[in-house]
């Protein structure tokens, strides 16, 4: 049976010059690529649902999962579930609620209804969503406003993660608020702006192939104003996903190294987890890493999990679309600058602290001079101007990684 043509509530604006008939075939592509209904949450994770949190244009609803330990100006991380899902099936199976819990961060989930598309897909296809200061673009960034001003969340460290229509999403998101995200991991998901002039269905398979400028330009025009620093980008990918094809990572890759000024050969490859997922990193010329993609063998569409008790595991399989394969929450964590498990991870080893003016931060190499501003190393954190009268306390770990920690360091 066809799925019905996307609607919107009542008093919101029309919607893209997509057709009717085509973002059904859409909707039913994804909706069947995350089949049948959404399983029954088992509810194991405690949600919280935050009802007013600005003007919420795209209709979405925000939830909150707090640990019960969490430091002061804490990170956030906003997570977009794929379609057919909500967010408790995210919350339940894809293992971040647990590394949030050992890692420290507050962790938002969006959520979207069948009265925004009939499969619960968010709109990352629609120019009334995926663009700045409206729709479902608008709404995440009003929920990751309210994280800081009601949790007294850290606004330098915002991240962003999404699974297929969420993948996309997320990157909606990097490309309209550079400014508010600083890094973002695209699992399963578009280029931006592909649907300028393709298809969604075109771009999600076979894919688009444009040059990395001209992907990089998609993002600029986004929001012309904005100069840098760019987000740094993690791409997770299923080499058999038939839904959104391999070759979509690539064309994300090229939309991203080429913001960063990078070419798209990568830095240093290695494989990583019990699956020898093959990771390539694209460094910057201070040595972090500003794009990274995860090509994981031999599973489809979906957010990969590795369910058990060990540190670099998480997740269930217990609903469609969680592989058993690698625990992408974990390294996405580190990709992050999140983790705190233990030496090597984002926030394990040996911590440094180091309080000085920007100025002399910048000179000791521990932070970048952009624009007038500092910002430091690893983190792309803000620190303000560029400076001897501004000072603060940066925490080196892992090494070469700074965080501003003036509240405490370690």
């Amino acid at each position: 049976m066809p799925l019905p043509p996307l609607r919107k509530p009542p008093g919101a604006p029309p919607r893209a010059r997509f057709p009717a008939r085509l973002l059904a075939v859409v909707a039913l592509v994804l909706g069947t690529a995350l089949t049948g209904p959404v399983p029954a949450a088992r509810a194991s994770v405690a949600l919280t649902r935050v009802s007013d949190f600005g003007s919420d244009p795209g209709a979405l609803t925000m939830y909150v999962y707090r640990p019960a330990s969490l430091p002061a100006h804490p990170p956030v991380v906003v997570a977009l579930h794929g379609c057919t899902q909500n967010a408790q099936v995210y919350a339940d199976n894809s293992g971040l609620p647990r590394i949030a819990d050992r890692d420290g961060f507050l962790l938002v989930l969006a959520e979207t209804s069948t009265a925004n598309n009939a499969s619960r897909c968010f709109n990352w296809f629609q120019t009334t969503d995926n663009r700045r200061g409206q729709g479902e673009a608008l709404s995440v960034r009003q929920m990751a406003a309210q994280a800081v001003t009601a949790y007294g969340a850290d606004p330098q460290r915002v991240y962003v993660t999404g699974l297929s229509a969420g993948g996309a999403m997320t990157a909606v998101l990097l490309a309209t608020y550079p400014d508010v995200f600083s890094a973002g991991a695209v699992v399963a998901g578009l280029p931006y702006d592909c649907t300028r002039d393709n298809s969604p269905y075109t771009c999600m398979n076979p894919g688009v192939d444009l040059s990395p400028e001209q992907w990089a330009q998609r993002v600029r025009d986004a929001d012309p104003s904005y100069t840098g620093p760019w987000p740094r980008t993690a791409i997770w990918y299923g080499d058999q996903d038939t839904t959104v094809v391999p070759r979509n990572a690539t064309e994300l890759r090229d939309q991203w190294t080429a913001l960063h000024g990078l070419p798209p050969t990568p830095s240093r490859t290695t494989a990583i987890g019990p699956d020898a997922t093959q990771q390539d990193q694209y460094l910057a010329a201070d040595g972090t890493v500003a794009v990274e993609v995860d090509r994981v063998p031999g599973i489809g569409h979906g957010t990969p999990v590795d369910p058990g008790t060990g540190t670099d595991q998480c997740g269930s399989t217990g609903a469609p679309y969680f592989p058993a394969s690698i625990c992408s929450g974990y390294w996405i964590a580190r990709f992050f600058g999140l983790d705190t498990s233990g030496p090597g991870g984002g926030g394990g080893g040996d911590v440094s602290c180091h309080t000085a003016s920007n100025y002399a931060q910048v000179q000791a190499g521990r932070a970048i001079a952009s624009g007038g501003y500092a910002y430091a190393k690893g983190s792309q954190q803000n620190m303000g101007l560029y400076n001897t009268f501004v000072t603060h306390t940066l925490k080196e770990q892992p090494t070469g990684y700074y965080t501003i920690a003036d509240n405490g360091c370690p």
